[in-house]
């Protein structure tokens, strides 16, 4: 078969292999994502245990809450598609490959909302309100443009940022 078909097109004893091939990179993905989202969510497990915790007022709070609480799911989210492959239907590929995506992307969404909110949390404590603003709108627009917009624009077009910079092009 191959990359052009959607994992739904597939068939889970036909297309074994593929699925396995597309599974199986999935799940080298997620080892490469896990461990830095595991030392971000660690890291706000201990803010509270910081003497200067108490500083912070009920926004500040809140906003360690919704990046702990994010962060948290998006350690959940990817390890999912691991507890699907170990508690799953082994035979399911498909089901296997589509929710291991789901969630992945799941965990890309919450990921995003800890690491603004953890911005918001540090930047208002140092530099104020309108600083804070600024630089999570920043982060943001990184996160939007290389996380979502970029990958979007390149699915449409079949062509890789890669692939723009080999000569002859």
């Amino acid at each position: 078969m191959g990359d052009d078909f959607d994992a739904d097109r597939l068939d889970d004893e036909r297309d074994r292999d593929e699925l396995r091939r597309r599974y199986y990179g999935l799940m080298q993905e997620l080892r490469v994502m896990l461990p830095g989202v595991q030392l971000l969510v660690g890291f706000l497990l201990t803010v509270p245990f910081n003497q200067r915790f108490a500083q912070l007022d009920g926004f500040g709070r809140g906003l360690w809450g919704v990046a702990l609480v994010c962060g948290l799911l998006s350690v959940v989210s990817f390890v999912t598609p691991a507890a699907m492959h170990r508690f799953g239907e082994r035979t399911a590929r498909v089901e296997r490959l589509e929710t291991g995506i789901i969630f992945s992307r799941a965990g890309l969404i919450f990921l995003a909302l800890t690491l603004l909110a953890s911005t918001g949390v540090v930047t208002r404590f140092i530099f104020g309100t309108a600083a804070t603003w600024a630089m999570v709108a920043i982060v943001a627009l990184g996160i939007f443009g290389c996380w979502f917009a970029w990958p979007l624009a390149s699915r449409r077009t079949r062509s890789t940022p890669a692939a723009s910079l080999r000569p002859g092009r």
